[in-house]
């Protein structure tokens, strides 16, 4: 069964294991390196203003990380909202995917973000197969130009 949870600083060390395990399985695609100085960025990020309105979370198989998606909550004085959230990054182990672990993680940040006052959450879409097979088939969404606009 898969659990979502949030990211928290006690479960940085099961991140960077998830990410090593991604580098592994598909090691022509980057991913940042995941060694001690991005370790020391996200142990500071939990201490840092900045991070109030970014969102991650975990998907999780018997306490192992197997996917994960982080978003941010945009303030913009535009419009003076907070209305929008942009989806940075979601991944999914490969022998997860397929398997409803995007979607369970997607489906727990348009709830996260809703609470949290946003409407809309913009994300950029990826061009391999897995993404835009996963971003044309989110429910209540329109894809814009390289963007797909999802409502909360």
């Amino acid at each position: 069964m898969i659990t979502i949870e949030p990211l928290t600083r006690e479960r940085i060390g099961d991140v960077l294991a998830f990410e090593a395990e991604l580098r592994r399985q598909e090691p022509d695609t980057f991913f940042m390196d995941a060694g001690e100085h991005y370790r020391a960025l996200l142990e500071r990020s939990f201490d840092d203003g900045r991070f109030s309105n970014a969102v991650s979370l975990l998907a999780c198989r018997e306490g192992r990380v197997v996917g994960r998606i982080d978003a941010v909550i945009l303030a913009a004085r535009s419009d003076a909202s907070c209305t929008c959230a942009y989806l940075d990054w979601i991944c999914v182990l490969k022998e997860e995917r397929h398997r409803q672990v995007a979607q369970l993680l997607l489906k727990e940040l348009r709830r996260e973000l809703k609470n949290r006052g946003a409407d809309t959450l913009v994300a950029i879409m990826a061009h391999n197969p897995d993404s835009l097979r996963f971003y044309r088939a989110v429910e209540n969404a329109s894809i814009h130009d390289e963007a797909v606009w999802i409502d909360l």
